[in-house]
């Protein structure tokens, strides 16, 4: 084996260490921030492609429920009538829906709160209290 010979001290050589260290957590952080613009570009054109699906998804379900109310005075029913059943069954599904989503959301919140809730207890324990002094 070749005896190789480093003239460097040990204050150069940890210098250089540090140096290493810090190029490698800029580069770092610049490509978190480049992923991170890639995920918020992706992320907005998502927003907007369902804002627009919504904008056109409304009016659509207008046209179907006035489609209904159609058919059901064609069927022989008064406008008033037809237009009375069609608006009570759009009523009740939404409520349904709205029944079914309300506790999903409720879920979400608990959760976050409790998470939230044992932090601060975990922070205001007497355990942590001695092992902080």
């Amino acid at each position: 084996m070749a005896d190789v010979k480093y003239n460097r001290t040990i204050p150069e050589v940890l210098a250089d260490a540090m140096n290493q260290f810090t190029l490698l957590v800029r580069k770092e952080t610049q490509l978190a921030r480049t992923e991170m613009s890639e995920k918020l570009v992706d992320l907005a054109v998502g927003i907007g492609l369902l804002v627009g699906g919504a904008v056109l998804l409304i009016p659509a379900l207008v046209i179907l429920l006035q489609a209904a109310v159609s058919a059901l005075i064609d069927a022989g029913l008064g406008a008033t009538w037809a237009t009375l059943i069609v608006g009570v069954a759009a009523l009740a599904l939404g409520g349904v829906l709205l029944a079914f989503g309300i506790p999903g959301c409720g879920r979400l919140t608990r959760c976050r709160a409790a998470r939230s809730n044992n932090w601060n207890a975990t922070l205001r324990s007497p355990s942590n209290r001695s092992s902080n002094r």
